[in-house]
């Protein structure tokens, strides 16, 4: 890791010089087209005199002057396109005019360019690959916000999701996030509690994005249907060559490595690798286990490709066979899947798909002996049956009935930690199995059904080989020494 940019420029030290255009990348991104659509679309669902603001994401510190990998705030990619940090876009319900008689309907105010920054940091787009490749016609740099000349406090509403929290303010950056945000402060009057003040809707911006987000156009179909199934490619690749001497940590890797060598950028949140009592963690994501040994292997690991996230859960026996006792349990989660599938199609509610599978759960483990009532079966199924995914693992969305080209989890589970009051035979096994499904007009499509759910087919794949197989690396020389 070099030294830290900020210091070099002020020592002077740094060499302008434009950078080259990048080559041979991904040809499936969303097209401008898309998100003139979707732009026009949120237009549409405004009220009268209202302007709708949507700010990026900050970025955030990894260690001193290091940042985490920015990942742009959803809502702001979903409209433009941009990945870039320091932007805000303003979309108008009617159209403005500016000094020079012009009219737009919306403006994306961007980071400037800068070779100099660029060279560190990486390349920028600013106003001209903005409006070339992104197919927005009014952009601006974002240090014209301050004097922009639209004034704010005119409109009647003003739909934003909130104002982004804990935003770094670079001093040698007038035009950062953290001055943005203070300018449209100033240009909206708007006071310190802004949320108790109407103008500011925070309610409308939901409803009217979580309405367009929830349903996906067919351009967002194929990028989640890649995400989909690269992680399903993850999972049965780790359940071929799965051994109980693994480490949590190198199956994580395993699932990831698939993941890129098939071209999604990253995982859509923590990837979740528990054998045995940490499968009982919700979002367990320490995989600091060792040695995963003979117990069940719950993996929770979705590819992020384009933006777009998967969501995936499988539970496997890392031994290859599952004990009579987690088949139990297993079959039941498998049950109660089956039965929420069968619920859905366009028109359909969450609460019915809801209600079969916490039946069956509940019903099963009080058979067992392991729950006294539905009351206390809940404490072993503690979480929803299942939510949208998209831009976000848990996507935008108003949860009212089910919609064609919705595209939803379906995720039973059950978890009996050790010391739960039922019998020890039932400690420590934990089972949750995760699919992603399609909503269509007369049910639904499994867009996850790359990955085996059932028992049977399960332990098929744990026995096939896997071309990881062979993958050894040579140990690492500083184990072999004993203290200092």
């Amino acid at each position: 890791m070099l030294f830290t940019r900020t210091r070099l420029l002020l020592a002077g030290l740094l060499i302008a010089g434009p950078l080259m255009a990048q080559t041979d990348l991904p040809t499936d991104y969303l097209t401008p087209a898309f998100h003139a659509s979707r732009r026009d679309a949120l237009r549409q669902a405004m009220p009268d005199s209202s302007v709708t603001v949507v700010f990026a994401y900050p970025t955030r510190v990894f260690s001193q002057d290091v940042d985490y990998f920015y990942h742009q705030n959803p809502d702001l990619y979903y409209f433009t396109g941009y990945k870039e940090p320091h932007s805000v876009l303003l979309v108008f319900k009617e159209p403005q005019v500016d000094s020079a008689g012009n009219s737009f309907s919306e403006i994306l105010f961007v980071q400037k360019r800068d070779p100099q920054g660029e060279q560190w940091t990486g390349r920028r787009l600013g106003i001209e690959g903005v409006q070339q490749k992104l197919g927005i016609k009014t952009v601006m740099n974002g240090s014209a916000f301050k004097s922009f000349g639209v004034d704010l406090s005119s409109f009647n509403k003003i739909l934003l999701e909130g104002l982004p929290i804990d935003v770094p303010d670079n001093a040698f950056d007038k035009a950062d996030l953290a001055d943005l945000i203070s300018q449209f402060r100033e240009k909206s009057k708007a006071p310190a509690d802004y949320k108790k003040d109407k103008r500011f809707d925070l309610r409308e911006y939901n409803r009217i994005t979580g309405a367009l987000r929830e349903v996906k156009t067919q351009e967002e179909l194929l990028l989640l249907r890649k995400a989909v199934e690269i992680s399903c490619l993850g999972q049965n690749e780790v359940m071929k060559t799965v051994r109980p001497d693994m480490s949590e940590l190198e199956i994580q890797g395993l699932h990831e490595y698939i993941h890129k060598r098939y071209g999604a950028e990253g995982v859509g949140y923590g990837s979740i690798v528990g054998a045995g009592e940490n499968g009982c963690i919700l979002h367990y994501m320490e995989n600091t286990k060792t040695k995963v040994g003979s117990s069940l292997l719950l993996m929770d690991v979705g590819a992020e490709y384009h933006g777009y996230s998967a969501d995936v859960t499988r539970t496997i026996p890392a031994n290859g066979k599952f004990s009579e006792n987690e088949k139990i349990i297993y079959q039941l989660v498998y049950d109660a899947q089956e039965a929420a599938f069968k619920t859905l199609k366009d028109g359909s509610t969450w609460a019915e798909a809801e209600k079969v599978s916490r039946d069956i759960v509940a019903n099963g483990l009080i058979r067992l002996g392991i729950a006294k009532d539905k009351a206390d079966a809940r404490k072993y199924y503690p979480h929803g049956l299942g939510h949208h995914i998209g831009l976000d693992v848990h996507d935008r969305s108003n949860y009212g009935k089910l919609q064609k080209d919705m595209v939803i989890t379906i995720e039973p589970g059950i978890y009996i930690p050790e010391g739960s009051k039922c019998d020890k035979k039932w400690w420590s096994i934990a089972v949750r199995i995760e699919d992603d499904a399609l909503i269509t007009k007369d049910g639904y499509e499994l867009l996850s059904a790359f990955a085996p759910r059932s028992i049977e087919a399960i332990e098929k794949m744990i026995a096939e080989s896997s071309v990881l197989d062979k993958y050894k690396l040579a140990p690492l020389k500083s184990s072999e020494k004993k203290g200092f």
